[in-house]
């Protein structure tokens, strides 16, 4: 499966005046394309802090201790806030608990909807047209050196070719989406008006022809329809005003009727009519000089295609591959060079008892350079590895020369604090205050953080390199050229105030918003809890983003619109292939969407499964606990309530941190925080009860039961 994004020993705290509150405690998942991963636990447990940290939305007083969130070769704990505006909203957005909260209550919904995409737009033209040139211009450097300047004239040549034609292929896909959209708007109004009238529906069917003049110029491309079929259109479209004027006052529209089928008629055959391939049909526009053949639209293709081909097409593929081997071959050299320094860095660092700050920064430094040397910046899916090594040893090294710092610090803190208590208590004072416990940062941890940063790249250079022998290159340049297509359209497509429109209603109507072109001028107060959730899922959809974060999407709402809700964002992935991170308190609600389910308690992940594990096959006491307290309507005994409070994590358990209001929690449980184990391929959980020493404990009779009775609906067994 395609991995979206990967977490990884995440761990953040915040300063408060009582001390620092772990918020975050080391986890790690991943999530892929198109399938949704849900975060479950209580209030406090961490969930919201996680996703906030991926769209680096967290509280000025966060401290992220140590951790990275990889993104399309990114570390978004990492980068700059002018990096993150090109992927906040616009790949990874996000719907609050509260949907007042993401819309300003003065403005009006329509107008919240086309800003974020016309602001979008803009941003993706200008970094699309980047990585086209960026690109182009290193193929064509590359295709130079792999020929050993051989073919300079040809590299350059076929480089500033493909360009051109690339400009030609995308004016002519986005003149036909532009009249295809026109038609989809025009026919639905037709639709309305005949329904309207069969009803004998008193409505003011000029505005409605209004509108089908507004969008019938946008109709008139070569592609979609013939120049005789837009002149009858045209002609109808006048003749249809007229009817309309003249039969308004009778009550009585025959000739209305008859004129809308007839234009209806025309559209749905433009509608419905093939077209023909064109980035095959740019390049012959572009360089045969010679006028369409007028052919089948099968016929034009393979017409188009032999003639592509044979002019251009084949070869520069064929170069473009050479290039690219060329290209991996050098790269995976430097690869080797980078291998082997990190090799010794880490042996160095491993048997070095005191690391000297200079001495570690140096060798970062020219291990960083190594690996920045080695990306191999043809490939289209970025490494993240490599991509964000500079930043991850850095900030691993940062902080282990930090820790000793902060440590040196708490003790001198503790130290003073522990002889103004010990003065007063000598006085025969009761002071009204405790010490503060030392929180001392282990050195072995810092110091191993900075060995896993580096024996990550290893691993990952060393299996890179044992599959060069078997690397499919005509694969790797057939991605090239659609990442070439893909940004070539992307930088030429503007999105006008009109576009931006007619997409702000269709995401309406596809979020079950009724009547969108009313409602697209109302204010988020003229809709109730529910349908302003479907504005604000709305306004995360407009830039089409990779992921979507819910955050508590429902809370707030009554069951029967939470039932709604859920099914839309269920939809809505299917739909567009979304990946989603839904957080939720209530382990019910995501029974029917989470693929895979992370069960959080005191910022750490307790257990991680698919959802089959998590509700057939649970293992830890508090997704026990958490089973047992959910309701559902088979259920005749009284619910559990999980006793007492999450603890303080100023003052973190040493143990498990459930122990406390775990009644099935061992001795061990108090004494030392147990290790992730793992039941199976997909299923991990963090209790003792799974140690191969610790006593057979059966989940409550509550939770078995319940189980039972899904396996006999026809559940998973």
């Amino acid at each position: 499966m395609d991995k979206k994004l990967e977490v990884k020993n995440l761990k953040i705290s915040f300063k408060t005046a009582n001390g620092k509150v772990q918020a975050v405690r080391n986890i790690n998942f991943d999530l892929y394309k198109g399938e949704t991963l849900a975060i479950v636990g209580e209030s406090g447990s961490g969930k919201s802090v996680t996703s906030k940290s991926m769209l680096g939305i967290l509280a000025g007083n966060a401290i992220i201790e140590s951790g990275e969130i990889i993104y399309d070769g990114k570390d978004l704990l990492k980068i700059s806030e002018d990096e993150f505006y090109r992927i906040r909203g616009d790949k990874i957005a996000m719907i609050f608990q509260d949907p007042m909260s993401s819309l300003n209550p003065i403005m009006r919904i329509g107008k919240q909807l086309t800003e974020a995409m016309i602001l979008k737009g803009k941003a993706r033209q200008r970094a699309s047209r980047k990585e086209f040139n960026t690109k182009l211009k290193l193929l064509e450097d590359t295709m130079i050196l792999a020929s050993k300047g051989k073919n300079r004239a040809y590299a350059k040549n076929a480089c500033r070719r493909f360009n051109d034609f690339e400009v030609v292929h995308v004016q002519l896909e986005h003149s036909y989406n532009y009249a295809l959209e026109a038609v989809n708007e025009i026919i639905p109004i037709i639709d309305e008006m005949l329904f309207l009238i069969e009803k004998k529906v008193r409505a003011n069917y000029a505005q409605k022809h209004g509108k089908i003049s507004t969008y019938l110029p946008s109709v008139n491309n070569n592609y979609m329809i013939n120049s005789a079929e837009y002149e009858k259109l045209v002609v109808k479209s006048k003749a249809l005003n007229a009817a309309i004027k003249r039969e308004s006052g009778k009550g009585e529209f025959d000739q209305t009727v008859q004129i809308l089928n007839e234009m209806k008629d025309i559209l749905v055959v433009a509608r419905d009519r093939q077209h023909p391939n064109f980035f095959r049909l740019a390049y012959y526009l572009k360089f045969s000089g010679k006028p369409v053949p007028t052919l089948p639209v099968a016929e034009l293709d393979a017409f188009l295609l032999e003639y592509l081909d044979k002019n251009f097409m084949l070869q520069f593929i064929e170069t473009s591959e050479e290039a690219l081997k060329y290209h991996a071959e050098l790269k995976a050299g430097e690869k080797r060079t980078a291998l082997n320094y990190a090799v010794k860095f880490a042996d160095e660092i491993r048997s070095t008892t005191k690391l000297q700050r200079s001495a570690v920064v140096q060798k970062a430094k020219v291990l960083r350079q190594l690996v920045q040397k080695s990306i191999d910046t043809f490939e289209v899916n970025k490494d993240s590895i490599a991509y964000t090594f500079g930043t991850s040893i850095d900030y691993a090294i940062n902080n282990y020369f930090e820790a000793i710092e902060r440590n040196n610090t708490a003790l001198k803190k503790f130290n003073e604090q522990t002889k103004k208590y010990n003065a007063l208590v000598a006085r025969h004072k009761k002071p009204d205050w405790k010490v503060a416990p030392v929180a001392l940062i282990d050195l072995d941890d810092a110091k191993n953080d900075i060995l896993n940063v580096i024996e990550r790249l290893s691993g990952h250079y060393s299996n890179l390199l044992s599959k060069m022998a078997t690397r499919d290159y005509a694969k790797e340049t057939v991605a090239l050229i659609d990442f070439f297509m893909q940004n070539a359209a992307d930088s030429g497509y503007k999105v006008t105030k009109a576009t931006a429109k007619r997409k702000a209603i269709k995401l309406m109507e596809e979020v079950g918003i009724p009547e969108p072109e009313k409602r697209f001028r109302q204010y988020p107060f003229e809709f109730s809890g529910g349908m302003r959730q479907r504005i604000v899922i709305a306004v995360a959809l407009a830039a089409n983003p990779d992921i979507l974060i819910c955050d508590e999407p429902t809370t707030a709402l009554d069951v029967t619109i939470q039932a709604q809700i859920l099914e839309l964002i269920n939809q809505i992935k299917e739909e567009r292939q979304l990946s989603i991170i839904f957080i939720t308190h209530d382990l019910g609600v995501v029974a029917n969407m989470a693929d895979r389910i992370a069960v959080m308690y005191a910022g750490k992940i307790v257990e991680y499964g698919t959802s089959e594990d998590i509700f057939y096959r649970p293992a830890h006491p508090y997704t026990w606990a958490l089973l047992s307290s959910m309701p559902d309507l088979d259920t005749n005994e009284r619910l559990d309530a999980i006793p007492g409070t999450p603890p303080n994590m100023i003052y973190p358990p040493v143990g498990d941190a459930f122990a406390d209001r775990n009644k099935y929690a061992l001795e061990i449980d108090f004494e030392l925080q147990p290790p992730m184990f793992q039941i199976s391929d997909t299923h991990y959980a963090a209790t003792w009860l799974l140690h191969e020493n610790a006593p057979k404990v059966d989940p409550p009779k509550i939770v078995t039961d319940r189980i039972e009775r899904m396996k006999m609906r026809g559940g998973n067994q």
